[in-house]
């Protein structure tokens, strides 16, 4: 049973109408299943412990600024507000404060409706700007040219800039995203992030079997409270309610920095390699590298790099491209192929191997797996962050910056310790 979790010494009911919930499996003490400031004595549910919501009672281990444009009612909300409408069950991850009984809506939202006539809505972006009346709205006029040069000047501009980059990362999914943020806080790097898909993310917008809740085993928490993000914590694991928080909030941070670049619907199809190293890319739009079996030859572009990261995922049809492109053209002897499911021994082996495995190119995620052998480990994404962070670190390494691997850098993640994360020596290129 998670340790958070509180029991209630009596029945505290619902403030709507929910039936008891009757199962030989349940337990039969009734748990609080509504933040509710006022419960009714005639209605309760019955939840089994693992189903009631519990929050961390800690700081995050970073401070949330909240944005100066978008409007969060949860963060921007003082902890001493929070309190006067709180549950008496639910313990906040801000400094003891409760958490509301319910989301608000944005203060700056304003509805009005008459009694009589049509209805009028005005919506007030800001305080400070005046509203406008969504029965007579209009957008300011545009060139349906100006559309296309905008889009056009910016992504050519792009593509001359990340032509020569420090780091180009080649796969957009948890590993990928986590390495590409740690990589960034160091504003003098230039990232490339290349994404086949349209959509970034891989696996990481649901749990398994396309389940919406994430899990993931502690410490790796601690980069979910550096993100902001909230979660239901057990002993030793936590729970994002829908995996799609992590995912799009990492993305969001991570692609507002102006030192990031994200290519997605683009295609790694091939590796640069000069003199025994990997030096960046060969790159085709995503469609053109599907369909080169029915077109005609189209010939591709590079991306030259000071660091490759490949985080490409497990082996399948768009699977561990990097390290199986190794193995072709001989850099190394094998890929073993990742073994069968073991979680406890999957998660700390991927952040353990998770290194540069040839001169210029680091293995980050389940990849690591692929080269190493070493078991899958399901749905659970603690290690995905982990070796992603760990990359990031490795290629901080390789460019000669301060970093968490040798012990120069600044700060170091809380989430590592020294048993978790096993660095690769100075001299250490290992061949699988």
């Amino acid at each position: 049973m998670p340790s958070s979790v509180h029991k209630p010494s009596q029945n505290i009911c619902a403030d709507t109408a929910l039936p008891a919930i009757q199962s030989p499996w349940w337990p039969t003490t009734p748990h609080l299943l509504t933040r509710s400031q006022a419960p009714r004595p005639d209605i309760c549910c019955r939840l089994p412990p693992l189903l009631i919501p519990c929050h961390r009672s800690t700081i995050p281990s970073t401070p949330f600024h909240p944005s100066p444009v978008l409007h969060n009612p949860r963060r921007q909300e003082t902890p001493a507000a929070m309190a006067t409408t709180a549950s008496t069950l639910l313990k906040s991850s801000f400094a003891g404060a409760r958490l509301p009984s319910a989301p608000r809506a944005p203060s700056s939202v304003v509805v009005a409706a008459p009694r009589a006539g049509p209805i009028c809505a005005s919506i007030s972006s800001t305080p400070s700007n005046p509203p406008y009346d969504l029965t007579s709205f209009r957008f300011s006029p545009i060139k349906e040219s100006i559309v296309s040069r905008e889009m056009t000047r910016r992504y050519m501009t792009d593509m001359i800039t990340y032509a020569d980059t420090d780091v180009v990362i080649v796969g957009a999914g948890s590993a990928g995203l986590s390495c590409a943020y740690e990589l960034s806080k160091d504003p003098s790097i230039s990232i490339a992030i290349v994404e086949q898909s349209v959509s970034p993310g891989g696996g990481a917008w649901l749990g398994g079997q396309l389940f919406s809740a994430m899990v993931v085993r502690k410490p790796a928490h601690l980069f979910l409270d550096e993100l902001g993000i909230a979660y239901d914590e057990a002993e030793d694991y936590v729970v994002i309610k829908h995996a799609a928080l992590f995912t799009s909030t990492v993305m969001s941070r991570l692609l507002a920095r102006p030192n990031v670049k994200l290519f997605n619907a683009v295609a790694v199809e091939d590796l640069i390699v000069k003199q025994g190293r990997v030096g960046g890319v060969v790159t085709n739009w995503a469609l053109v590298s599907m369909n080169h079996d029915t077109q005609s030859c189209m010939d591709p572009n590079v991306m030259e790099a000071k660091i490759v990261v490949s985080s490409c995922g497990h082996d399948g049809p768009f699977g561990a491209t990097g390290v199986k492109r190794l193995q072709d053209i001989g850099m190394i002897s094998a890929v073993p192929g990742m073994k069968a499911l073991d979680m406890n021994t999957a998660e700390d082996e991927i952040v353990r191997l998770t290194r540069e495995v040839v001169p210029g190119m680091i293995v980050t995620g389940m990849e690591v797996a692929e080269i190493d052998g070493a078991p899958r480990m399901g749905p659970t994404f603690g290690a995905m962050m982990i070796s992603g962070q760990k990359a990031a670190h490795l290629a901080l390494k390789a460019l000669g910056r301060p970093n968490a691997i040798d012990g120069t850098a600044q700060t170091v993640p809380q989430v590592w310790r020294e048993e978790f994360v096993i660095a690769s020596k100075d001299d250490e290129v290992v061949d699988a």
